[in-house]
């Protein structure tokens, strides 16, 4: 019989310690290691088997004989520490582990702490940076080997530590430190702990910038704008930053519907910089924050909306109509249709927006899908789908293009064409931006949990025919359809849909009590699981700005984070919550 060759007689070592048949690998490796040229590359598994087998005294021998043939190599002398470990020799291992740190240079620090990471040492990891840094003499040496250390081992305050050096000696690496901070931090109380070493940093350090500039970035990622507005207008004093940062967080607060922060935000640019380019746009957007905190707050002031118009009007006479403009026209077409009732005077300015020579093609086509919106308003769908066909065509594969398809499948669904509605819905679900691919999603289960037997389909349309009333403002007809489908469709699957509609509608009319009312009987349903945290939330909300019972609002919110921490609304609930209980630092 043919003898094995040693690569041979290896491999089948290999296999026996993949099976865990740790004798039989033994008994080969045992020959092996004392072919010198097979030393480098037996060395790792038999050791393995040898610890496995607990034969520690062996096991010692043979790193022992690894570090005489490769004294400059520190890793053989962990494994030796990793030996004594296993053999339950922890003071061994200790001296062991403190003798190959204290014989690092600067040129073996990054190997010996890499072993250590290498064998699940890091505490042993760690202390090899930190000797690198005295060696070296240079705080910021081995930042970004200890950043990463910290990180997988969820150590949040070393980590903030070694960030914070890191952006002192370099504010270049500020991107750096926020994405870090973004992929490790989790829990609140980390960006608490986060927000107080800032705070202190930034009075000890007034000139260090980067340290302002990290703290806006921490109040925005817990969408406390106000205190980011804070950070924000003082770093643009300091550095005379043209209100740049200023308007960045201005429009951050608006989109996160945060009025009172953006409204302040744009009155600092407006106050600071009168010359300077950002005016003309900061005096627009002051008047559509102001805009979307009266249409968003219930009951709309009529005579609100009419300064909002006349503050638009005043800023077309002062800059004029012209493709920078249209965006302030369009804004005051959807009051006048919406609010006043005028529609003839939006479609007009409208059509005036879509026809202005060298307007943003964007705008014009937002212009239209406002456009078609007032048609619908009007009663008439055939013209308002024609516009939104138009938009899909002119943008496809962009979030205008995406919005113009989903009018398109909410004027299908009002119409009862639940079908071809679908067919829009299942294309959205894809859609690049989120806030519509949820939208989509939202109303294609609406759609699916509801169509089926015949009867079903009879009180979707209905159901879907109400909300087209909403939409039209016809709010008085819209609740007594809502109430004719409670009483035809007892028990129906649609009815904690119908609760919550028929809530918002209450509060879009100002009877809070009553919009309670509906939203407790999904909260206190357990049957009604799916809308259960919308309801929560709305409810809440309710009880903060319009009932002004900030305890009660403060026991709700508490609530939703925990019985639904997976609630898309958890984030905004706990920064309302940290609000109404005293404890946001400003």
């Amino acid at each position: 019989m043919q003898a094995q060759s040693a690569s041979e007689e290896e491999a089948l070592a290999k296999t026996y310690l993949q099976k865990q048949e740790y004798d039989k690998a033994n008994s080969i490796y045992s020959k092996l290691i004392g072919n010198n040229q097979q030393f480098n590359t037996v060395y790792p598994d038999y050791l393995k088997t040898l610890v496995a087998l607990k034969n520690y005294k062996e096991a010692e021998k043979l790193v022992k004989k690894a570090i005489k043939r490769n004294p400059e190599v520190p890793a053989f002398s962990i494994d030796l520490g990793v030996v004594q470990l296993a053999n339950g020799d922890k003071r061994a291992a200790e001296k062991t582990f403190d003798k190959t740190i204290g014989q690092a240079n600067s040129n073996s620090v990054l190997a010996v702490a890499q072993a250590f990471e290498q064998n699940k040492l890091y505490d042993y990891a760690e202390k090899t940076y930190l000797q690198g840094r005295k060696i070296n003499k240079k705080e910021t040496d081995y930042t970004s080997q200890l950043m990463q250390l910290y990180a997988y081992q969820r150590q949040s305050e070393k980590l903030i530590a070694e960030i914070l050096n890191i952006v002192k000696e370099n504010p270049e690496q500020l991107l750096l430190a926020q994405n870090m901070l973004q992929n490790s931090l989790r829990e609140e109380k980390e960006f608490e702990a986060l927000e107080k070493i800032l705070l202190t940093n930034v009075q000890q350090n007034p000139d260090k910038n980067v340290y302002s500039e990290l703290l806006i970035w921490v109040y925005t990622q817990r969408k406390d704008f106000f205190s980011a507005l804070i950070q924000a207008k003082s770093l643009d004093k300091r550095t005379k930053g043209g209100g740049e940062k200023v308007m960045e967080l201005g429009a951050i607060s608006l989109k996160n519907k945060d009025y009172e922060s953006a409204i302040e935000a744009y009155s600092y640019v407006i106050k600071e910089y009168r010359t300077s380019p950002y005016y003309g746009y900061a005096r627009e957007r002051l008047i559509k924050a102001r805009e979307e905190q009266v249409r968003n707050t219930f009951p709309v002031d009529l005579a609100k909306i009419q300064t909002l118009i006349s503050d638009y009007q005043n800023l077309l006479n002062e800059v004029g109509k012209s493709g920078r403009t249209v965006e302030v026209m369009k804004n005051m077409a959807m009051l006048h249709a919406f609010y006043l009732d005028e529609k003839d005077k939006a479609i007009t300015l409208l059509q005036e927006v879509i026809n202005t020579p060298r307007a943003n093609p964007d705008l014009v086509a937002e212009a239209k899908i406002s456009l078609g919106d007032i048609y619908l308003l009007r009663g008439e769908p055939w013209e308002a789908t024609l516009l939104y066909s138009q938009v899909e065509k002119s943008h496809k594969e962009t979030p205008i293009g995406h919005e113009a398809k989903l009018r398109n499948a909410k004027l299908n669904y009002y119409k009862g064409d639940f079908q071809l509605a679908q067919e829009h819905l299942d294309i959205l679900k894809l859609a690049t931006s989120r806030e519509i691919a949820n939208d989509a999603m939202d109303l294609s289960l609406l759609i699916t949990d509801n169509v089926g037997l015949d009867s079903s389909t009879a009180a979707l349309k209905e159901y879907a025919a109400t909300e087209l009333l909403i939409f039209q403002n016809k709010l008085p007809e819209a609740q007594q359809q809502l109430n004719t489908i409670l009483q035809k469709y007892p028990q129906h699957s649609l009815t904690d849909d119908i609760f919550y509609l028929k809530a918002k509608v209450f509060l879009k009319t100002g009877n809070y009590q009553e919009a309670i009312r509906n939203l407790t009987k999904i909260t206190e349903n357990p049957q009604y699981d799916i809308l259960s945290d919308d309801a929560l939330f709305l409810l809440a909300t309710i009880y903060e700005e319009q009932v002004k019972d900030p305890e009660k609002a403060k026991t709700l919110y508490n609530d939703l984070i925990v019985k639904y921490p997976g609630s898309i609304y958890t984030v905004d609930a706990r920064k309302r919550f940290r609000k109404l209980r005293g404890d946001v630092v400003n």
